[in-house]
């Protein structure tokens, strides 16, 4: 166990981050054998760069990256997400301002990340039914790619807290139940 000073424990870092290199390079694997979906996800074909924003950022407030909330809030205030909807998103609430047909995008993103990427298999038909074969595959690269820059930030804040006894790294997290990945 490491002390701080005198009889202080470190705190438990509370966000979800890459337990092993294996988990990190399973995920890279899967978005590079996708490389052509991704620059169709990014292209705003299916999916509009308000939503992409919207959906990367209802992942990123669960699994609490300092990083990505930091690049994305503006991503998405320049793609026309209002500030009253930014607000909510990183208050863990779904944007109730939000073009209706995303909500349950959103929700199930929401979902998606909370259950650390194993949703409902119900859930996941259900809202595959809802956008179409097509746009749900381009939803699900979006919440794997954020997923991925999510699990690395962290990853690399949980290394600066174990170096420096956590004083640095941000270890205080988010809405993500567990401090590892564990099923990637």
């Amino acid at each position: 166990m490491m002390y701080l000073s005198g009889d202080t424990q470190m705190k438990p870092f509370q966000r979800r981050f890459y337990k092993h290199s294996s988990e990190f390079f399973a995920d890279l694997k899967f978005l590079l054998q996708r490389r052509k979906q991704i620059k169709q996800a990014m292209s705003g074909e299916f999916v509009s760069p308000a939503f992409r924003e919207r959906l990367m950022m209802v992942v990123t407030e669960v699994n609490a990256c300092r990083y990505c909330r930091s690049f994305h809030v503006p991503q998405a205030a320049n793609c026309g997400v209002s500030e009253e909807e930014i607000q909510q998103i990183l208050t863990g609430q779904l944007p109730v301002d939000a073009p209706q047909e995303e909500i349950p995008g959103l929700a199930y993103a929401q979902h998606w990340a909370e259950e650390n990427a194993q949703s409902n298999p119900e859930y996941r038909e259900e809202i595959k039914t809802c956008y179409g074969e097509e746009t749900f595959s381009m939803i699900e690269i979006i919440l794997r790619m954020i997923r991925m820059g999510n699990l690395t930030g962290n990853t690399a804040d949980y290394l600066l807290y174990r170096i420096s006894f956590g004083l640095l790294g941000g270890g205080e997290g988010g809405t993500a139940k567990t401090g590892a990945a564990e099923d990637v």
